[in-house]
């Protein structure tokens, strides 16, 4: 890896705008995912679990998301701040940061190479229902990848394998074809309906992932290893950056109906894809009992 105002923008300033704050994202992101790299090379120690005692904290994400904040304030000190790990605050400048400091932190206490730095620039409210997002960047600092796009700029890949490969959702592809990603609440309740639900979707698709990063998901619908993705129970930080860079690879990202993204669902998929799974899984929902 190597580093490189007000509620809303007319189309004239958003493009330089979103530049900007890509830049300053992708920056930031990669120095966090090394910093987060050496944590786990040193040894993981659990700091504290929140919503469950599945649902853990190590200090490596305190740290994390305390760099990626001091880096922020400093660069632009008026934006507002919005990540997993501390307190929100607003700022002045209509510019809110989205910061998920290690996404997939289980993967990451086990060492399984999926985990990630998110880091989102949006503008408006802090509630993805009414944000409209502009950068976002996300790095598997294990694989050296850097997914990144800016609104109406495209999305990327930068990776040793592969320098600014613009991405691209797979299309034409039958709902039995589907190789669907998908993942799992930290509540032991929540996880058995869920459970229900892939009972019902696994025998209509071609199979299901559950790979334990929802950034990384989404960014994996972008690149093409899923051609789709459904979960329930994300919050803001887990799915601001992965949607922009999924949308940006031509990709349908909403919840059920008309609905945006949100912790009742985020469902990506190529638009054509996107029309045969979302009443799928509301029904298989409903039939489980989840809310929609």
């Amino acid at each position: 890896m190597t580093s490189s105002s007000s509620a809303s923008f007319s189309s004239d300033s958003a493009a330089p705008a979103s530049a900007e704050l890509l830049e300053l994202a992708r920056s930031i992101a990669i120095d966090a995912a090394e910093l987060v790299a050496r944590r786990r090379a040193d040894g993981v120690t659990v700091a504290a679990t929140k919503s469950s005692l599945e649902d853990v904290v190590t200090f490596a994400d305190r740290e994390s998301e305390d760099f990626i904040r001091a880096r922020l304030a400093e660069a632009r000190p008026e934006d507002g701040f919005l990540g997993e790990e501390s307190e929100a605050t607003p700022g002045s400048s209509g510019i809110t940061w989205v910061v998920d400091p290690i996404d997939g932190t289980v993967n990451y206490l086990y060492d399984i190479p999926a985990y990630a730095v998110s880091i989102a620039a949006v503008t408006g409210s802090t509630d993805p229902a009414e944000w409209t997002a502009l950068a976002g960047v996300v790095v598997n600092p294990v694989l050296g990848e850097v997914f990144s796009a800016s609104a109406g700029g495209g999305a990327f890949l930068d990776s040793p394998r592969a320098a600014h490969r613009r991405l691209a959702v797979n299309e034409d592809v039958a709902l039995a074809q589907a190789l669907v990603g998908t993942g799992f609440s930290y509540s032991a309740e929540v996880r058995v309906k869920q459970g229900q639900v892939v009972t019902g979707l696994v025998g209509k698709v071609r199979d299901i992932r559950r790979a334990g990063s929802a950034a990384l998901d989404l960014c994996s619908v972008a690149l093409g290893r899923l051609d789709a993705y459904a979960e329930r129970g994300l919050n803001p930080w887990d799915h601001a950056a992965g949607a922009l860079i999924c949308r940006e690879a031509g990709a349908r990202v909403g919840g059920f109906g008309d609905a945006k993204e949100s912790g009742v669902m985020t469902l990506a998929a190529a638009p054509a894809l996107a029309a045969e799974l979302e009443p799928l899984v509301r029904e298989l929902h409903r039939n489980a009992d989840l809310p929609l």
